[in-house]
């Protein structure tokens, strides 16, 4: 009987694949300038809002707090180990672009939306989408609109150099709506116009309006959100280009906060289930699995320090945009995936 040869070939598609995952598996990263920079400061520089309330705003002992703030305190606990160990640096629309560039801060935090403009020729990295807005439109009751359609002929309030300005402008151009638009520099002289009446619309993302009509009007009551959302508006952090490793860690952090959410992990369970959770998607967000850590040029517990800084995706929004915030706003397209929402983050293995 002869015995069949037996041929052991390697395809070379496969050999190829096999030996990128071990090199993968097996190189740190190498730490980039802008977080050599931040260790030897000893700080995360943010560039936020001058104040918009629920993303970057100061109490009146100047501290800070908001949806943008703690993404800034998550990445300053995964990156220094304290997330306190953040510069909060205030900046209007025109400033924060060349803020960035200029390299004054380290991530500008200021919920600025992605455009393919804004991507492709600024020179920056968008990282994670961390809310998903919309413009609306304010107007006092006494109008008498229910529509943004209804507003022939109105002088409205925004902000010079936003996306709001452009798109009220092609929004109306569209509609063959005649409306008059008036901007100002600052977000605060735009909205302070109109509730001291000199424009009959106010218009902004709308979860500005939120706050700004529970936080800015006599009377919250006299005024009205028009029903009209009339352009998409992804709010995420930006970094400068060209530091590859910088980009991965403020991108991740994000994205980490995000899946503790849909894994249960929260500031309160975070000790408990990093010595104890046998799952391994909880092990690997509490730095108790393996070492994921490495790969952004951190240590194993990165991510473990982010969410017991800020707690996870979830506990963020409902401290500081959702029902128990001033803006009191529904999760809606900012709930998971799982949910019915928007957010979805990459998985963290």
């Amino acid at each position: 009987m002869m015995m069949k040869k037996t041929s052991t070939r390697f395809r070379p598609a496969l050999l190829a694949t096999a030996c990128v995952l071990a090199l993968a598996a097996a190189a740190p990263a190498f730490a980039g300038k802008t977080l050599d920079a931040v260790k030897q400061r000893g700080s995360v520089k943010c560039g936020v809002t001058n104040g918009v309330a629920g993303f970057s705003a100061p109490d009146t002992q100047g501290n800070w707090s908001g949806l943008d703030v703690d993404t800034c305190r998550a990445i300053a606990a995964a990156v220094l180990g304290d997330p306190k160990k953040v510069d909060f640096v205030p900046l209007n629309s025109q400033q924060r672009f060349s803020a960035l560039q200029a390299g004054e801060i380290d991530i500008l935090a200021r919920n600025t939306t992605w455009t393919l403009t804004r991507d492709a020729s600024l020179g920056f990295n968008f990282t994670t989408i961390t809310y998903y807005d919309g413009q609306g439109f304010l107007v006092p009751k006494k109008l008498k609109v229910t529509s943004a359609r209804q507003l022939k002929n109105a002088t409205i309030c925004t902000q010079s150099g936003t996306t709001n300005e452009k798109n009220v402008s092609d929004y109306f151009r569209a509609q063959n709506i005649p409306v008059k638009t008036v901007v100002f520099e600052s977000f605060e002289a735009s909205f302070k116009a109109f509730f001291s009446g000199r424009c009959q619309a106010f218009t902004t993302d709308a979860s500005a309006l939120a706050g700004l009509r529970n936080k800015e009007a006599t009377n919250p009551d006299d005024y009205l959100i028009l029903p009209e959302l009339i352009s998409k508006e992804p709010l995420a952090p930006l970094v400068r280009r060209g530091d590859d490793e910088w980009f991965a860690i403020a991108k991740w952090v994000p994205n980490a906060l995000i899946e503790a959410e849909e894994f249960g992990v929260t500031q309160a369970n975070a000790d408990q289930l990093k010595a104890g959770s046998k799952d391994p998607a909880q092990q690997r967000l509490l730095g108790a699995g393996e070492d994921l850590g490495k790969l952004l040029g951190l240590d194993k517990d990165w991510s473990y320090r982010a969410i017991k800084a800020v707690g996870n995706y979830g506990e963020m929004f409902e401290r500081n945009v959702g029902p128990k915030s001033v803006l009191k706003l529904p999760r809606g397209s900012n709930n998971l995936w799982s949910k019915g929402g928007l957010i979805y983050a990459p998985p963290v293995r």
